[in-house]
């Protein structure tokens, strides 16, 4: 439960504001008698002679001067609070509405918008960012529920098969004690796969991370020597090409974005006879890594959902052996985001199918002699 400020009651926000216009009504017409009185007598003649028939006549003029002075401030004090009070409600209406919409959303409900019309002011523009917020946050929290349902559900099925196995291995007397160790094996490295990719997803997301310089045609490398065996036991060309982007982030994040996308590049490549090709390079002041492969032709509706998480279903043509837990591209998405970058997933139109994948990351400020790291 959040907790609440306690505060000792006070005046609300309208009712200063009817003083303050209040009582800058009555000071301004107070200052403005004033000035009259003064100037006013100074060019009547004083009654010293005791002749009230004499006309100008300050005695006369101070009593009849005097009650319409006090009449008009009275005036201007019951219209100040009037007047301001009615301002400062017109004034302070679109906070009113903000207040209602922050106590909405306070109690769960984010689907509720201010939408205040007119033109644009401080108020409205206060409003419009609040409105963004409000639609930033409820698309979160609506990742994060889809998120945790199905990282809920996939980490319930291994374990699911693990007690399956052990059942059986419990009731069954002729169980093949090899065969079920190789499964449950299998199954507990799944889980643990799984669960290293949603530490990362997770740190990714936190966006605190150690930037240093980075060359990602390095990382690119590296990522082509540790997956090559996967690449040549299916039957894939795997080329690495382009020149050095450098690039400011965390070494060993970019790492993992560079593996993620080739290893991905690989599982859903053709069965027989498909390429993978990684080139690095830079682009309008940016560190650009391009990654694109053959492979089973993709509709244009599911592009945009790639980079869900688990969304693994239609793109699909790998074994077991090379199963992902449906993270990859996920993981991808939000260490790009964490640094600042872009990410840029297009089906390829040639007959050959498959996905171009592009990669845009802000470059690492010049300074001389500073190394490219790749661990």
């Amino acid at each position: 439960m959040p907790v609440m400020v306690r505060r000792r009651p006070g005046l609300s926000v309208r009712l200063k504001l009817t003083l303050s216009y209040a009582g800058l009504l009555l000071i301004t017409g107070a200052v403005l008698l004033a000035v009259v009185w003064l100037y006013l007598l100074r060019y009547v003649p004083d009654n010293d002679q005791g002749l009230l028939w004499i006309s100008p006549n300050r005695f006369l003029l101070v009593r009849i001067f005097g009650r319409a002075a006090a009449v008009a401030l009275a005036v201007l004090l019951v219209f100040g609070l009037v007047g301001g009070w009615f301002l400062a409600g017109r004034v302070l209406a679109p906070l009113t509405r903000l207040a209602d919409a922050a106590r909405t959303a306070a109690n769960g409900s984010l689907s509720h918008r201010v939408r205040l019309p007119g033109r644009a002011d401080e108020f409205r523009e206060l409003a419009d960012l609040f409105d963004t917020m409000l639609e930033q946050l409820e698309a979160h929290v609506a990742e994060q529920r889809r998120f945790a349902a199905n990282a809920s559900h996939e980490l319930r099925t291994p374990l699911a098969i693990t007690q399956a196995l052990l059942e059986v291995a419990h009731n069954d007397p002729t169980w093949n004690r090899d065969e079920t160790l190789t499964r449950l094996r299998t199954v507990n490295r799944r889980a643990i796969n799984l669960t290293e990719s949603l530490l990362l997803l997770s740190r990714g997301e936190n966006g605190n991370l150690t930037r240093e310089p980075v060359d990602l045609s390095l990382l690119a490398e590296e990522a082509a020597e540790t997956l090559l065996p996967q690449a040549e036991r299916r039957r894939t060309t795997l080329n690495v090409t382009g020149s050095a982007a450098v690039v400011h982030g965390s070494a060993e994040l970019l790492l993992r974005v560079v593996l993620n996308l080739v290893q991905n590049a690989i599982a859903h490549n053709l069965p027989e006879g498909g390429w993978v090709e990684a080139r690095t390079g830079t682009r309008d002041g940016t560190g650009v890594l391009e990654v694109e492969n053959t492979g089973p032709h993709l509709p244009l509706d599911l592009i945009p959902t790639l980079t869900e998480p688990f969304q693994r279903g239609a793109r699909r043509t790998h074994t077991d052996e090379d199963a992902g837990v449906g993270l990859g591209l996920a993981i991808v998405r939000s260490i790009v985001r964490a640094h600042g970058g872009t990410l840029t997933l297009t089906a390829r139109p040639s007959p050959e199918g498959g996905l171009h994948v592009t990669v845009q990351l802000p470059r690492a400020p010049d300074r001389p002699g500073a190394p490219a790291h790749h661990r």
